[in-house]
């Protein structure tokens, strides 16, 4: 079972989560994005990073890491 976010809230765990890895410490999430028909579990992305001075390699790695486990703990509320 998800717990249920604004696209602000995720946003704001999700960029959180990014600037924790290592490597990523001038990375930003600006924004996560709904996707389309899927209505349970992991129904948002990381379209865009902004790399700041960090590496895009690590950077890539990096989002896999927190898309896949904030994706097991967060959904992003329908209508947001």
């Amino acid at each position: 079972m998800t717990t249920g976010k604004t696209r602000a809230e995720l946003t704001e765990i999700a960029d959180q989560a990014l600037r924790s890895q290592p490597g990523c410490e001038t990375a930003s999430v600006p924004a996560v994005r709904g996707l389309p028909n899927i209505r349970e579990g992991r129904n948002w992305e990381i379209p865009n990073v902004f790399l700041g001075d960090s590496l895009i390699s690590d950077v890539d790695r990096a989002v896999m890491s927190v898309h896949r486990r904030l994706g097991r703990k967060y959904h992003l509320l329908t209508g947001d």
